[in-house]
């Protein structure tokens, strides 16, 4: 699995290099028949609004206090529901190959086999607390029963793209000002508001982010420029355009 570090600034190029990652995999495995996988580790600078593919943006985000708070709203290309990204909050990005591991074309199957490995990462630095992280809902990462890490993905033909957060030092108020009470809900949550909810972990994130990178089978950096007009293309496409953000 290759190391993906290539440094970004712009929000929307962030969210695109994910997409971009999974056809560059796709483009390679149908061209060369070879098998082709990515890591990244990574932070937003800013706050930042990501909505799910299927979302409803009214539904699930405050539009206008986002927007008094100049929050961007982007839509990933991903399912799952609204998440807030930004400084303290870790977001992880992992394509995997379906070739060589058909296993993961089975959805349950893939959400047990990446958060079985984040939580091997996450627990190296709670080895010995009273609690662990666990792994609760649909493909949520919790640490006393309150939720610290979201996920989603997106199948293609030869390779998966599967991304998430990791909260370690996030602005929880923050983040229940920017989403509204969600309208799918696991049954853990027990109907608790954002802050009651959600949580950081105490935990190094630099060593966090190698332990990822480790867990996953990181091993060699990926040394391809960095693919800048695929990002301008989807981000002119999709991620920086209103009608894709806010299609539904």
């Amino acid at each position: 699995m290759q190391i993906v570090d290539h440094p970004l600034t712009k929000a929307s190029h962030q969210i695109a290099m994910d997409e971009a990652l999974l056809l560059i995999a796709e483009e390679q495995t149908s061209l060369t028949g070879g098998t082709c996988e990515f890591i990244r580790v990574w932070e937003f600078e800013h706050p930042t609004v990501i909505v799910g593919r299927s979302s409803r943006v009214a539904e699930e985000v405050d539009i206008d206090f986002c927007r008094s708070e100049g929050i961007p709203i982007f839509r990933r290309c991903t399912g799952g529901a609204s998440v807030v990204g930004g400084p303290g909050c870790l977001m992880y990005s992992v394509v995997l190959d379906l070739d060589q591991r058909p296993d993961l074309a089975r959805i349950d199957v893939t959400h047990q086999f990446v958060m079985q490995h984040l939580q091997t990462a996450v627990n190296r630095q709670l080895d010995g607390a009273t609690e662990t992280a666990q792994f609760q809902g649909t493909c949520d990462l919790t640490f006393n029963n309150c939720k610290f890490s979201g996920n989603s993905m997106r199948m293609a033909r030869h390779h998966l793209l599967y991304h998430g957060t990791l909260l370690y030092n996030g602005d929880l108020a923050l983040i229940a000002r920017c989403l509204k009470f969600a309208p799918r809900q696991p049954d853990y949550r027990a109907e608790r508001e954002h802050e009651q909810f959600i949580t950081n972990i105490n935990v190094d994130p630099a060593k966090l982010q190698r332990d990822v990178v480790d867990v996953f089978g990181g091993r060699e950096v990926w040394c391809e420029a960095l693919p800048q007009t695929q990002i301008e293309t989807l981000c002119e496409q999709r991620y920086e355009n209103t009608g894709w953000n806010f299609s539904r």
